[in-house]
């Protein structure tokens, strides 16, 4: 986990202003998430099951 925080501090990573040409789905170098690891997959399944609940709300409400 913190490679990642690391990651984000290293690059800079914040909003780009409107002036600049950055690739908005450019990786940094340093992208080394081993895929495979039980702690990815247990992440990802997370991430998934709050975005499923989150679209859930935002169509409830929609109706």
């Amino acid at each position: 986990m913190s490679e990642r925080q690391a990651s984000g501090v290293a690059t800079g990573n914040s909003k780009p202003s409107a002036g600049q040409d950055e690739k908005k789905d450019a990786l940094p170098q340093d992208f080394d998430i081993d895929m495979g690891a039980p702690e990815t997959e247990k992440a990802a399944v997370a991430i998934q099951s709050q975005f499923r609940k989150f679209q859930k709300k935002k169509q409830d409400v929609k109706s």
